[in-house]
């Protein structure tokens, strides 16, 4: 492949993989006599992870919790070897299936590892969704703490999934009112 062709694949400057190449550090590179540089494929096996940090509260209360979860995963990508691609911070609730920056996360493609500290902080059900979702785009999903999370932000999913189960349980008298008179002036409309 072509030097910025190689570039691109490390993420970095071509003036970076050009500075590489003439301190000898791409093994297996040469130039040709047009001047081109030729990189072997073989140098791009075995770099480090491109990785995208996901962390999230629950609330905006724990803010400086969400920076210090943040920074804890830093740490460890960087005691990793991993090449940090981007840090991701939201507050939302672990059951929310519409959180925007989490969404523009799963179809990003510039990581190929998505790092976060424990199941439920990217998720609290479907985690395996996810990383289904994610071998499929080929990436890994590294979860760093197996233990369960904060009990705060478990307790404040609980009170939702009773305020969602409430609404659904009192609800459905007049969606389902809805759905008939809809569907009767449907019937008018096309009759």
């Amino acid at each position: 492949m072509k030097l910025p062709d190689y570039a691109r694949k490390l993420g970095i400057g071509y003036r970076t993989a050009w500075n590489m190449y003439k301190r000898g550090e791409i093994p297996g590179a040469y130039q040709l006599p047009s001047g081109t540089i030729i990189v072997p494929e073989e140098a791009t096996t075995g770099l480090p992870d491109k990785v995208a940090i996901y962390a999230r509260v629950s609330s905006g209360e724990n803010k400086n919790t969400l920076d210090r979860q943040a920074k804890r995963l830093e740490e460890y990508c960087m005691a990793r070897g991993y090449r940090i691609s981007k840090v991701v911070k939201e507050v939302g609730s672990g059951i929310d299936d519409n959180r925007g920056k989490l969404e523009k996360l799963v179809t990003d493609k510039s990581y190929n590892r998505l790092v976060v500290e424990h199941k439920d902080r990217l998720t609290r059900f479907g985690f395996n969704y996810l990383k289904l979702l994610a071998d499929e785009q080929g990436k890994t999903i590294e979860v760093v703490n197996e233990a369960g999370g904060d009990t705060d932000d478990l307790m404040a999913d609980f009170i939702e999934i009773i305020t969602s189960s409430c609404a659904r349980l009192y609800g459905p008298g007049s969606s389902k009112r809805k759905t008939e008179k809809m569907v009767e002036q449907l019937k008018e409309n096309n009759g």
